[in-house]
């Protein structure tokens, strides 16, 4: 007789067989991965010896069937399917069902079950993404529950109290994330490890977290307060991630040092004040620590050094007043490095090692008081960013799925956040800074780079031939500046180029034309007066090269930007890989993406204007 029939991650279409009673003695069915579709036939849930269910990953309508009385069922799941309507209330009688997964459905009503039916044995359950809005009562009594995600619904208000008995002695992971929920009054699980409370509407005071707490995640919330000492209690921590909240006062001067295994730490978008007082001992375990957009004085902590494992830092936003700090160079594994918007200054003239940087391949500097030349030793270092072969196309985030390392990048003064960064992006932003002195040659071995800003400077010299051998450049930004002598046409070799700012600076000559020359409008060079032909009006003389204007469709410029319009961006886009991949990317993250587009008034450098709306909103708007 037929126990076992495992047929999953085949081609199979079409309905499940309506009429399987004749299965009695089947214990294993698993049909996930697969194109079934139809109704789940209500005969499946009358075979008497069936422990195990599998129809995840199919295309299943209707609703669930009910279960007959009793069933053996062990483990039930129907994720990832196209169900919808109630969990029938007969699910409580299945007293052996340990693991019940739910996830991706479309099951907006949770049936209340009556009498003393519960699922004493349930250790397992997932019910993401299915559009519930009250928590599933049927769980009330669920003492052994291990694991718990009822994560990207359309739960509201406050926890019940009742939650926290669910397995109050043997919770480990807890995934609330991205619903409605207003407030919990405690966190009474024992054991738990895993805390996701992310993108919701809690307010009040941070809550303490167990000392057996792994993961602390409660981002994008309204909570208010300080951070209490306690939560250094919490010795295993790995990631801490407090950003985009209300919280304020100085942060404990433990947190940076409670645990040895810290892997992540964000405070970002807070109100947080006072010198930076974390101090980091050996060994730390920290690969990412974003600090940004915060009110943070004095300099950048010098235990910084014992943070051999540090890929990002981000202290952007701050009010952070220190020189620049090359005794970071030594760390061996730092990508990304953004002190924008602070009161660092002076020259960038010191450097440790010729070993300095080698992985760094995101810097920004923008919005300081830097002085002197552009570092050309610095430069030459950037190894990370002379590659020709294209790394693999992945998200920074270390080992985790619960946190993904985000920055802002400027183009043609417009910052965007970037809520991933791709391994494969690679960006300086030196711009408005007092930089002067010449563009080095060495820029244009870079090979790997898609954004270049130098704007807003006092840079002087010629436009170096050499950035045409940036053949990944996307966006390159040198307005605003003392530059002189014509545009090299070597620049008309970059085919990935979208966004292209030339403006304000004492330019001449004719533009040169072809590729991605042909789409850059006006603006791009406004305020080079001795600049002439396509796109501008003034056509060049006699003894100059006469350009004609490439046949295409010109769109009028109404955007208010000096020339740029969302749909030149658009096009550009569609030629840049990287800068497309990002807005492929995230138009379609799940939740709340916070992937904003901010104006900023480039003529008050120090006073930036911010303007946020979604990007898919503007592109609706501008077509």
């Amino acid at each position: 007789m037929l126990e076992k029939l495992h047929i999953g991650d085949n081609n199979f279409t079409g309905p499940i067989p309506f009429n399987l009673s004749g299965l009695q003695n089947l214990r294993e069915l698993y049909l996930n991965k697969n194109s079934l579709s139809g109704v789940i036939p209500p005969s499946l849930f009358t075979l008497m010896s069936l422990e195990h269910l599998d129809l995840s990953s199919n295309h299943l309508t209707g609703q669930i069937p009910e279960f007959q009385h009793r069933l053996p069922l062990d483990t039930i799941d129907l994720s990832d399917n196209k169900l919808r309507g109630p969990i029938p209330q007969s699910i409580s009688t299945l007293v052996n069902l340990a693991e019940l997964y739910l996830a991706s459905n479309d099951l907006s009503a949770v049936a209340r079950s009556n009498g003393n039916n519960t699922l004493p044995n349930l250790r397992n359950f997932r019910m993401s993404s299915c559009n519930i809005e009250v928590f599933p009562y049927f769980l009330r009594a669920s003492e052994n529950l291990v694991e718990l995600d009822l994560s990207q619904n359309r739960i509201h208000g406050q926890i019940p109290n009742w939650v926290g008995f669910i397995g109050k002695a043997s919770l480990l992971y807890l995934n609330l994330s991205h619903n409605f929920l207003t407030g919990i009054n405690k966190l009474p699980w024992e054991h738990l490890n895993t805390l996701d409370l992310r993108s919701n509407l809690l307010q009040g005071p941070l809550l303490i977290p167990p000392p057996s707490i792994l993961y602390f995640l409660m981002s994008n919330n309204s909570l208010y307060g300080e951070i209490s000492s306690s939560v250094c209690n919490a010795s295993s921590l790995q990631m801490l991630d407090l950003s985009h909240n209300k919280l304020s006062g100085e942060v404990p001067q433990c947190l940076g040092n409670s645990s040895s295994f810290l892997e992540v730490l964000s405070l970002r978008s807070n109100g947080f004040k006072g010198t930076l007082p974390l101090t980091f001992e050996k060994p730390s375990q920290l690969r990412s620590l974003d600090l940004s957009e915060n009110h943070f004085e004095g300099p950048l902590p010098r235990s910084l050094v014992n943070c051999r494992s540090l890929e990002v830092l981000n202290v952007g936003n701050n009010k952070v007043n220190d020189t620049f700090p090359n005794w970071l160079g030594i760390l061996p594994e730092l990508q990304v490095l953004v002190v924008r918007s602070n009161q660092f200054h002076g020259p960038i003239n010191t450097i440790m090692s010729e070993f300095s940087f080698p992985k760094l391949r995101i810097v920004d500097l923008s919005y300081n008081e830097f002085t002197g030349h552009l570092p050309t030793r610095y430069f030459e270092n950037f190894q990370a960013m002379k590659n020709k072969t294209m790394p693999d196309k992945q998200y920074m985030s270390g080992e985790s799925s619960y946190y993904h390392d985000s920055i802002e990048v400027t183009i043609k003064g417009l910052e965007i956040e970037l809520v991933r960064i791709l391994t494969i992006f690679t960006t300086i932003d030196f711009s408005s800074n007092n930089f002067s002195g010449e563009i080095p040659n060495v820029v244009g071995k870079l090979y790997s780079l898609k954004v270049l800003n130098f704007s807003h400077n006092s840079l002087t010299g010629y436009i170096p031939e050499a950035l045409g051998d940036l053949t990944s450049l996307e966006s390159l930004d040198i307005s605003s500046n003392h530059l002189t002598g014509r545009i090299p046409s070597q620049l008309t070799s970059l085919t990935f180029l979208a966004v292209l700012n030339l403006s304000f600076n004492h330019l001449h000559g004719p533009i040169p034309y072809g590729r991605q020359f042909n789409t850059f409008e006006n603006g791009s060079y406004a305020g080079n007066l001795g600049l002439c032909g396509f796109p501008l009006s003034k056509g060049c003389g006699d003894n100059q090269t006469q350009v004609q204007p490439p046949v295409f469709q010109h769109e009028e410029d109404d955007s208010g930007l000096d020339g740029f319009t969302w749909k030149i961006v658009v096009i550009g886009y569609g030629c840049g890989m990287t800068l497309g991949l990002f807005l492929g990317s995230l138009m379609f993250l799940i939740g709340r993406p916070r992937f904003f587009v901010k104006l900023a008034e480039r003529k008050l450098p120090k006073k930036v204007i911010r303007l946020r709306r979604t990007v898919a909103d503007i592109v609706v708007r501008r077509n």
